[in-house]
């Protein structure tokens, strides 16, 4: 693989990572009306007899943030904050997505944070009575987001291994 489709592949990988970062941060805004939605679908859908157990959570959640919302509105600023973070941190994926060698070391938090997902979901689940299929979701986002993330690195290493060639050969 040359250079220039090296770099356009750890781009591409780049990209759609921040492209995840960005759809979980902005859809976690409307987390009461997503809940509300997501649940009216589940009940008009097969998944209300396959999956009763799943829906029931989905309502206990959106019926949760219903009556926290009424009650106590200033409680939704820390999913705010959550949502913000999610867009900073796809922000940062930009110095990667100009020079990926130079600025490796976002690419390679990147992979630690999507690893991180996973001891985040098992033990603040098991705290919060999170129910384990609803941490196995959580811990994917981990594993998908990683997924592009590795690409990222590996193919940023072996830009690295290439440019560092061309200065021996010249």
């Amino acid at each position: 693989m040359d250079e220039r489709r090296t770099l356009r592949w750890i781009r591409i990988s780049i990209v759609v990572l921040m492209i995840g970062l960005v759809v979980s941060g902005v859809t976690a805004f409307p987390l009461r009306l997503e809940l509300g939605f997501a649940s009216n679908l589940l009940h008009d859908s097969p998944a209300a007899i396959w999956f009763p157990d799943a829906v029931g959570w989905v309502d206990r959640v959106a019926d949760a943030l219903t009556d926290v919302d009424a009650r106590y509105p200033f409680i939704a600023y820390g999913t705010d904050w959550l949502a913000f973070a999610h867009l900073v941190i796809a922000v940062v994926f930009i110095g990667p997505l100009v020079d990926p060698v130079r600025n490796i070391w976002v690419i390679q938090f990147g992979v630690i944070a999507c690893i991180g997902i996973v001891p985040l979901a098992l033990i603040a689940g098991s705290v919060r009575g999170i129910p384990l299929g609803w941490q196995l979701i959580d811990i994917s986002f981990g594993v998908i987001g990683a997924i592009p993330a590795v690409i990222a690195w590996r193919l940023t290493r072996r830009l690295e291994r290439m440019r560092a060639q061309e200065v021996v050969v010249a």
